[in-house]
């Protein structure tokens, strides 16, 4: 009996440890969406089409680093891993898991990689020191409204995600 217990105590605590990984996870990035949403995004908006252009390509080059992707590419396999466990496990709980996944797979990832990003590498090519004034202001034409836009995608969805993800928190608590 005593086996049985200090075994499905284990599995409960692997269980949770996943759980709470997915929740940091979701949050951290749900946090930084969120945060660029309504303050980075805003100031860099005031900022003239050079000065703009400027941040977003300083911007875009130093979020590339270990500490962000350990969090944006740790979600993307924390939070199906975490539906797989709860299923596994028998806990209805695997179902907003699992739509927290598929929500952050296809709105916040997806969105990032196919939306943000080549936006991203195109601004990285634009030689603002060559460009006159009216190229510059295009450019940031071209890039500033559709970036907001699929930023916007991917903040509500990476929120709507951890919301998920907190009510299976809830949930596995409650039981």
């Amino acid at each position: 009996m005593n086996i049985v217990t200090k075994q499905n105590s284990d599995k409960m605590t692997l269980q949770y440890l996943i759980l709470i990984a997915s929740a940091t996870s979701t949050a951290l990035i749900a946090g930084l969406f969120y945060a660029y949403a309504c303050s980075v995004n805003p100031g860099l908006g005031k900022l003239s089409d050079d000065g703009y252009l400027a941040a977003m390509q300083s911007i875009n080059r130093e979020i590339q680093n270990p500490v962000f992707f350990a969090s944006f590419v740790g979600t993307l396999f924390l939070l199906p891993l975490s539906a797989w466990v709860q299923y596994r496990e028998g806990n209805s709980n695997f179902l907003f898991l699992l739509a927290a996944a598929l929500i952050y797979v296809i709105g916040s990832f997806g969105v990032t990689i196919f939306g943000n990003v080549p936006l991203n590498e195109t601004l990285d090519k634009f030689n603002l020191s060559a460009a006159s004034m009216e190229e510059v202001k295009n450019q940031r034409n071209l890039f500033e409204i559709s970036w907001n836009r699929l930023h916007t995608i991917r903040t509500v969805t990476s929120i709507f995600s951890l919301l998920l993800v907190i009510i299976a928190c809830m949930n596995v608590s409650n039981k």
